[in-house]
């Protein structure tokens, strides 16, 4: 089993009171498919996940502090607004075939695969600390507020120790997205 982090731009965009088909017009035109609530889609522009109603988290290649989601915020316009999540986040990817025993020794979700098929995203508590988890075909996406990163981190290594954790240098959502290799 390998734990890596991913460095990314992280931007939620929300939907103003009935624009949603707007703001999914809006991703269409950048190359993004803004999925239903609780799935999770990729491209090569990156992910979008929903865990929310009528609000998406972006997660692409990392820029400048702010050029994204300048970027996002214009191009929503009335339908829409962006915001940047970047630093509040950290982006966590577990890959290996015990990935399901791990989580659920402190998720209360079903992560069986059966359950939770590649495509999902659901936010839950783990490990007390709250995450959002998303199953991609390379292993499962968490993300975590910043400031219980590390505790997350050290929390997967000792639920992982039996089946043979190594932590990988940092991933990119490219390679997340199955356009390079991990």
């Amino acid at each position: 089993m390998v734990l890596a982090a991913c460095t990314a731009d992280i931007i939620e965009i929300a939907a103003l009171r009935g624009r949603a088909r707007e703001l999914a017009d809006v991703a269409a035109g950048r190359g993004l498919t803004l999925p239903a609530c609780g799935r999770v889609t990729l491209a090569p522009a990156g992910l979008v996940l929903c865990v929310r109603p009528e609000r998406w988290l972006l997660l692409g290649t990392a820029t400048a502090a702010g050029t994204a989601v300048a970027l996002w915020q214009e191009a929503c316009g009335a339908a829409g607004t962006a915001v940047e999540l970047s630093s509040g986040l950290a982006v966590l990817h577990l890959a290996g075939p015990a990935v399901h025993e791990v989580l659920s020794r402190g998720c209360r979700l079903d992560l069986n695969p059966s359950s939770f098929s590649a495509g999902a995203a659901a936010a839950s508590v783990m490990a007390q600390v709250a995450v959002i988890l998303a199953r991609l075909p390379a292993g499962m996406l968490l993300l975590t507020p910043a400031s219980t990163a590390r505790h997350v981190r050290e929390w997967l290594a000792t639920a992982a120790t039996a089946c043979g954790l190594a932590v990988a240098a940092d991933v990119t959502v490219a390679a997340l997205c199955g356009d390079e290799a991990p």
